[in-house]
């Protein structure tokens, strides 16, 4: 009975190998699909204009060239549009992620009516394309004034992201145990007090994850702040892409040497707060 009982697992270890195999397999194609558009970015900013023309192209560049970067950041409005990009995405960012916490608080530690159909109603937001809601949205801010104004554009990006802010970090409320708060009053804490020094700190990983969705969805919009905006001085980056193509034509390598410099500031904010937004991905939503 031993030997047999032995045998068995030694049989499954091939077949156990073979699946995982397969596994890494799947993962190495799905990497090099999802890696190969961004490296092929990186290179055309790199090559010199004729071989982004030509028709006969190659992984790596016959020569590197910083002259896209060059006509890049010397394309007109290029500061403003920068400045633009950081009121607006982080004046929304900050200001969601006030609110979010605030709500998801709410939410999840306080038991009142309706507080299901409050999430729910969240959920079928969210679900909703941006574009279907773009013409009412253009007249309610129209009839505010808030066209071509840097504070519109912000309400949008803020209300945009906190039905998934305001999701993402209740469910990281309802893991940090009630009784830390209750231990904290006992000693003196009012509720806030308990909240600031207690629930606050443990909130970090979930604040870091629903802040780096709210800065790309912020900051890679483009339809919103196309239409929102009708000055050349406020548009903002992804909007400001657009002076690169004229009627002479598309100058694609300092288009790609611009987007290169726009995708800079995400990847550096992901990079800094990666650990943390590692934890709050895994540990959000773990409680109903």
């Amino acid at each position: 009975m031993s030997a047999s009982a032995s045998a068995a697992p030694q049989a499954l270890r091939p077949d156990r190998k073979k699946h995982r195999l397969v596994y890494d397999v799947l993962g190495l194609i799905t990497f090099l699909a999802v890696a190969f558009p961004v490296y092929w970015l990186v290179i055309s900013a790199l090559r010199p204009n004729h071989e982004i023309r030509s028709y006969e192209q190659t992984l790596w560049p016959s020569s590197i060239t910083f002259d896209n970067f060059v006509r890049a950041t010397g394309q007109p409005n290029f500061t403003t549009a920068i400045q633009s990009s950081l009121i607006i995405c982080l004046t929304a960012v900050i200001g969601a992620m006030v609110i979010a916490t605030i709500a998801a608080f709410a939410v999840g530690r306080f038991r009142f009516y309706g507080r299901k159909a409050f999430l729910i109603v969240l959920i079928m937001v969210q679900m909703l394309p941006p574009t279907a809601m773009l013409i009412p949205i253009y007249i309610q801010l129209n009839a505010m004034g808030a066209l071509n104004e840097y504070w519109g554009v912000i309400i949008v990006y803020l209300v945009s992201t906190l039905p998934f802010a305001v999701i993402m970090i209740r469910g990281f409320v309802v893991n940090i145990p009630v009784e830390l708060e209750e231990s904290a009053m006992v000693d003196g804490c009012t509720r806030m007090g308990a909240f600031r020094r207690v629930v606050f700190p443990l909130l970090a990983p979930g604040l870091a994850a629903a802040s780096i969705f709210a800065l790309v969805n912020a900051w890679n919009e483009y339809l919103f702040a196309y239409v929102l905006m009708n000055d050349n001085d406020k548009y903002t980056l992804n909007v400001w892409l657009m002076t690169f193509t004229t009627e002479r034509g598309t100058d694609y390598g300092a288009l790609m040497a611009a987007s290169v410099l726009i995708a800079l500031p995400v990847v550096i904010f992901f990079m800094i707060i990666q650990k943390k937004m590692a934890a709050g991905l895994t540990s959000g939503a773990v409680k109903g």
